[in-house]
């Protein structure tokens, strides 16, 4: 035996054009009587709602077209107040203003590229901080020698070996002038195009420019 349909309760007549209407305007798509019955679970009959949508339409509080052999209705399309004139000048005079910042952004952007790419070319930053550790290492050696020498315990260097040595200081002089300069070079262009503070000191620390 078939389970019986639960019937469901009708509305008020009052109660239906509410229904009605507050439905239309919830789904915001057209309907027709037929569908709105049935969508509303028969609480409003399709003859009681072909009289209400009629009534509405007539009132101008909904909207009605023919779809086929029958009437479809929806909900007023409210207008929104905010799209004025006005308002639509200002949103394009906004949207020209962000073109033109995306167009600067982009620019500066593939110049930083071209610039990093370059300054990777001719001077990775891995080789950078090696030749510093390097560095490092050699600085260490030299100030043991030196205090050798200080103690008299050294043996005398040959006018050669002093040429020698002035030489190499002189080059790796200009090297690591030449490395400071590239240095805040590539600090400036970055300073120029990221502003946050915090970022900044992340890259910064990244690059190892403090150390």
């Amino acid at each position: 035996m078939a389970p019986r349909k639960e019937k469901s309760e009708k509305v008020s007549a009052d109660e239906a054009a509410t229904t009605i209407l507050n439905y239309l305007r919830k789904q915001n798509r057209p309907y027709s009587a037929t569908d709105i019955s049935a969508n509303l679970h028969n609480k409003v009959t399709k003859a009681a709602a072909v009289k209400i949508l009629k009534d509405l339409h007539e009132k101008n509080e909904i909207e009605g077209r023919a779809a086929g052999k029958q009437l479809v209705y929806h909900a007023v399309q409210e207008p929104i107040d905010s799209l004025t004139p006005q308002s639509l000048s200002a949103l394009d005079s906004t949207i020209q203003d962000l073109r033109t910042k995306t167009t600067f952004l982009n620019t500066t952007a593939k110049t930083l590229r071209s610039t990093l790419s370059t300054l990777n070319t001719s001077l990775p930053t891995s080789e950078l901080l090696l030749s510093i550790s390097s560095l490092e290492k050699e600085k260490c050696e030299i100030e043991d020698r030196l205090a050798a020498l200080k103690a008299g315990k050294a043996k005398k260097v040959t006018k050669k070996e002093r040429e020698g040595m002035e030489a190499e200081w002189k080059k790796w002089q200009a090297v690591s002038k030449r490395r400071e300069r590239i240095g805040k070079d590539m600090w400036s262009l970055i300073e120029d195009v990221v502003q946050d503070g915090n970022v900044r000191a992340e890259i910064r620390e990244s690059l190892g420019l403090d150390e």
